[in-house]
């Protein structure tokens, strides 16, 4: 579900008691879920309309190695995810877990409208799959130092670029990528999603690592 990258992220002032990690503990899988849920329901919620059913399915099925995580003290307040040939954040959300919660029409239904918001990254490429700041911390630097752990891991493993998407409703989160150093390229235009999706325009956003 990589075209949900970019949710309202703060880069004001540095945080000085923030740690950031690579991967998230499974003791923190729900407070993950609940997070990812709370900035993204927009987008998924025409897929998974019960937000309980959505958060069980969030919890069982996201791969918490595929992600970059933000704690203040024992605190989860950030995720960024990502997807690369290892994976994906959201990768463990397949078929079968969904309809295991919300029963086989309704997986049919939501597997469909997952693949429109499916993504796949190139060879050297990561792919941002979701980056979220807990709605009382944002403003706080966050963001950036999510970003800024990302890249530093990106460039661990040789990679030479990160590549997200951006939807038309969310300015803000486009002008902080362009602060981040993100180029704007192709736009894809899909005026039918807007009255499923609540967006019908995304662009593609791309950071060279040098």
């Amino acid at each position: 579900m990589c075209h949900c990258a970019g949710h309202a992220v703060g880069h004001n002032v540095p945080m000085v008691d923030v740690r950031y990690e690579l991967g998230c503990p499974e003791s923190a899988r729900s407070a993950a879920a609940d997070l990812y849920d709370e900035a993204f329901s927009q987008k998924l919620s025409p897929a998974i309309r019960n937000e309980t059913s959505r958060r069980a399915i969030l919890s069982t099925g996201l791969d918490l190695s595929r992600c970059i995580a933000a704690f203040e003290g024992g605190r989860l307040i950030g995720i960024a995810g990502f997807h690369d040939a290892g994976g994906s954040l959201t990768g463990g959300i397949t078929f079968g877990s969904i309809r295991r919660e919300i029963g086989l029409v309704r997986a049919i239904r939501a597997i469909a409208v997952f693949a429109l918001l499916e993504r796949n990254p190139e060879p050297g490429e990561l792919l941002m799959d979701g980056v979220v700041v807990h709605s009382d911390c944002r403003g706080r630097g966050i963001g950036t130092g999510l970003f800024a752990a990302l890249e530093d891991y990106s460039r661990s493993i040789g990679h030479n670029q990160i590549r997200l998407d951006v939807v038309d409703t969310n300015p803000g989160a486009r002008r902080l990528y362009e602060k981040l150093g993100f180029v704007a390229g192709k736009v894809e235009r899909t005026p039918f999603l807007r009255p499923i999706m609540g967006f019908g325009e995304s662009t593609t956003m791309v950071k060279e690592l040098r």
